[in-house]
């Protein structure tokens, strides 16, 4: 596994929307291996096997939670809105870069010190609202290199704890590179490919899975599988009951439910009882909260499996992934693209 490529592309800077960054360093790795491309809307693509027919898709978007100026007061502080889904409580005390025009710009996350708080301040939960960021700049440097628009991220180097990786970004960047990694170990096995495989790093999916709506629609898939991130619940205050028994170590989670395509979930699971590969379940019995919903109802529908990593601290800066579990996802995925027939039936009939 490319653990050094991986740590690359989480330290790029790419909330929703504006992905380029990582989208140029996942391209340019996937060159070596692959025939590549993008669209005007953000997606990468990687393909390997044949070029002509309906592919079979894997799928992990690039993108990553991030703010967006919306307001530069007086004093040249800058008020945000949220890309995606924030805890503001997380945000306290954070660096953001921010990709200004002419060069980025770091910032600090302001907050009332506790010292010059009322007593009923200091029991309130911070609010997005109630944040700023502070770049040390004059009014006039901030209106004229930062103007409203201007977006950022959480700035945040990535980190190794034993075999625990911990960076921003991890949702989804790690599954964006694992769908990658999965056409590396097939082509450098030499395996002969019954069906175009086209890996996709999707742009957009904290707002909204637009990317691969337009990607989806583009390419018409015979089927397909997002990777994701999903709860661990060796963490305390997770529930089992709710997200499954998804601990570290476990390998891929497999999701089972209503939009998942019910073949695709049953041969994944025995692709990894075959091979010794770990895996979970996790009941899903309406959406799966990730780029497979859109997916799944492109055109006239698409076969659909979804495979998560487990992930500790999901929204923040530093999430948390073992790195055993991502390289069982691409040997499941790898080999159980190996294992699909040359005329598939993936009917749920």
């Amino acid at each position: 596994m490319h653990t050094d490529f991986l740590l690359k592309l989480l330290q790029e800077a790419g909330p929703s929307g504006y992905e380029a960054r990582p989208a140029r360093m996942w391209l340019d790795e996937a060159k070596v291996f692959a025939r590549t491309s993008h669209d005007h809307y953000g997606n990468a693509y990687a393909e390997v096997g044949p070029q002509q027919g309906h592919p079979i898709v894997l799928m992990g978007h690039l993108d990553e939670i991030g703010l967006m100026v919306s307001h530069i007061d007086d004093k040249g502080h800058l008020a945000v809105l949220g890309i995606g889904g924030w805890d503001p409580q997380v945000l306290v005390g954070q660096r953001v870069r921010l990709l200004a025009r002419e060069g980025d710009i770091l910032a600090v996350v302001g907050k009332k010190a506790i010292h010059v708080m009322e007593a009923d301040e200091r029991k309130n939960a911070s609010k997005l609202e109630d944040l700023w960021l502070d770049t040390g700049l004059s009014h006039e440097e901030v209106e004229r290199r930062i103007p409203v628009g201007t977006v950022g991220v959480i700035e945040q180097s990535t980190l190794l704890l034993g075999d625990k990786l911990v960076s921003k970004a991890v949702d989804n960047r790690a599954g964006a590179f694992v769908v990658l990694e999965v056409l590396r170990q097939l082509t450098e096995s030499g395996t002969q490919l019954h069906h175009r495989i086209i890996a996709i790093g999707t742009s957009q999916e904290e707002i909204g899975a637009f990317g691969a709506q337009v990607s989806s629609y583009h390419l018409e898939p015979q089927a397909g599988i997002v990777v994701d991130v999903t709860h661990e619940t060796g963490q305390p205050g997770v529930s089992e009951k709710k997200y499954g028994k998804v601990p570290f170590g476990s390998g891929g989670n497999i999701s089972v439910g209503s939009m998942i395509n019910p073949r695709i979930a049953d041969q994944l699971q025995q692709v990894a009882q075959q091979n010794g590969l770990p895996y979970s379940l996790s009941a899903n019995p309406r959406y799966t909260a990730t780029d497979g919903d859109t997916l799944a109802l492109s055109r006239a529908g698409v076969p659909l499996g979804v495979v998560s990593i487990p992930n500790r601290y999901m929204h923040s800066p530093n999430e948390m992934v073992q790195l055993s579990d991502l390289q069982a996802i691409i040997d499941l995925l790898a080999a159980w693209i190996k294992q699909v027939d040359a005329q598939p039936d993936f009917s749920r009939m």
